[in-house]
């Protein structure tokens, strides 16, 4: 190479570092990247400063006076207090009222006919969806209690009933779920629907009725609809989680969440008849909640360390796999042949136990032993990756190559990863919750949704029902189970 060839490659060579060192540097705030592309564990709340990487956030800017600007408290969501209010501008006609009298006497037990003398108590609308073949149409229906007196001399009264509430210290008004509403269960499990499922803001939301239905509803009745959701799902999700700890396989995952700028993290387990969401912290506690701390079955994972105590383990192929692609398609010298090596043997042992060879079979041993000889050549390899890749798949070897002595197992965690894809897509758009209710109720109401589906059951009517239930302080119905349970297909 001569002289000047060589100054060329060179002045490539380090045109592209100082590029790949911006570009490292680069985030939300210095690019056009969206705030989802951050770092979980670096990015803070927004407005704040970056960290110098010392654990201290650089010095304020001062303003013209020359004192440093004080960050100003963070505004509450919702209207100020005094703030001017709205009142409903658009009229409801009832098209029916539905009587609702008592037909037994609380004192005597006397049956009581519609010819003794009754009185209104009270009375409200409701907005109900009315589902028909291809078409929905809102109607609006009167609700009027009556009270009626018997000849015994008691006057028995019927009333709307009140069933689920969330209590929450030092808040001004707290949830509670009630008959006596201005949204009817359907409807708002279509309310709910379109915040949970489809990932609209409770603004978008507003919009969709009053363009398509010509309906106007507030922001804080579509935040109820959801609310009420959440709440009438968190027992059913109770029950779900004692089903689940009772199956043979569960997939976990988990992705960075966003509760008010703060990072948490959200979990998932799904087995063949349930999906479970949770919220919370990335501690091991929160896996004990999952699962419990008597589960035997089998867990199907990727490598973090929380699930390494479970002594029956697949661990996910699919992840190993992508980290050797990484090396063979990179600059590692002598690592790039292992990373190739070591996806083409991973593949192809996948492939033989999914055409029915078993741990026995002659290939699949030879198979075997060469990954793990691979690995053993590469542990003391001088790049730190190609080194941490062959150290991971030794340190875990037993749950790498389950799935071999197991046929049932699947190798990788893909039901786990599609379960969470709903989640992640939602989180880039909604920037995740704000409180702890919030969480707790979006998750639960995303474990339904996917349990409901994932059983054949036909989501939104058993929503619709669950709802009305928890407003009437009834009995909760459980998600019906199939009556054939649907057989694993190995991957």
């Amino acid at each position: 190479m001569s002289r000047e060839d060589l100054e060329e490659w060179a002045w490539r060579r380090h045109e592209r570092a100082r590029e790949l060192d911006n570009r490292l540097g680069e985030d939300s705030k210095t690019s056009s990247r969206p705030p989802s592309s951050d770092n979980p564990y670096q990015r803070g709340e927004r407005g704040e400063p970056a960290s110098d990487g010392g654990g201290e956030t650089s010095a304020a800017t001062p303003d013209k006076s020359g004192k440093p600007d004080e960050k100003k408290a963070a505004k509450p969501a919702g209207k100020r207090p005094g703030a001017k209010g709205f009142w409903r501008s658009q009229p409801i006609v009832a098209s029916a009222d539905v009587p609702h009298a008592p037909t037994v006497c609380a004192a005597c037990g006397a049956a009581l006919g519609p010819d003794l003398t009754r009185r209104c108590v009270e009375a409200h609308n409701s907005l109900e969806l009315v589902r028909g073949d291809m078409s929905l149409q809102v109607t609006a229906t009167k609700h009027v209690y009556f009270a009626t007196r018997c000849p015994c001399g008691h006057e028995s009264v019927v009333r709307p009933g009140v069933g689920l509430s969330s209590q929450i210290e030092g808040r001004r008004r707290n949830l509670q779920m009630s008959e006596r509403c201005l949204i009817g269960p359907t409807f708002a499990t279509f309310i709910g629907s379109l915040s949970v499922r489809f990932r609209l803001s409770r603004r978008k939301i507003q919009e969709f009725l009053h363009d398509w239905l010509g309906l106007e509803l507030g922001a804080a009745t579509i935040e109820r609809c959801v609310h009420e959701f959440g709440l009438a799902s968190e027992p059913v999700v109770e029950r779900l989680i004692r089903d689940m700890r009772a199956a043979t396989i569960i997939h976990l995952d988990e992705t960075p969440w966003r509760q008010k700028g703060k990072l948490r993290w959200m979990w998932v387990a799904t087995t063949a008849l349930e999906t479970i969401f949770r919220i919370g912290s990335r501690c091991k506690e929160e896996l004990t909640e999952l699962i419990g701390e008597a589960f035997l079955g089998w867990l199907v994972t990727d490598g973090y360390l929380a699930y390494r105590d479970h002594p029956r383990r697949q661990r996910c192929l699919a992840h190993l796999i992508r980290k050797a692609l990484a090396l063979a398609t990179g600059h590692y010298g002598a690592g790039c042949g292992f990373g190739g090596g070591l996806v083409r043997d991973l593949r192809r042992l996948i492939e033989r136990v999914h055409d029915g060879e078993d741990a026995q079979t002659p290939a699949v041993k030879r198979l075997m032993a060469r990954i793990k000889w691979n690995c053993q050549c590469n542990r003391r390899e001088d790049e730190k990756k190609v080194r941490e890749l062959a150290g991971e798949i030794l340190n875990d070897w037993d749950a790498v190559v389950a799935f071999v002595f197991d046929p049932t197992l699947p190798p990788t965690n893909n039901d786990a990863e599609r379960a969470l894809r709903h989640a992640v897509i939602a989180r880039r758009i909604s920037f995740g919750t704000r409180t702890d209710e919030g969480s707790r109720f979006y998750a639960a109401a995303l474990s339904v949704i996917a349990t409901c589906r994932k059983r054949g059951v036909e989501t939104w009517g058993y929503v619709a029902s669950l709802i009305a239930a928890a407003r009437a302080g009834l009995p909760l119905p459980s998600i019906p189970k199939p009556f054939a349970t649907p057989t694993r297909a190995v991957a």
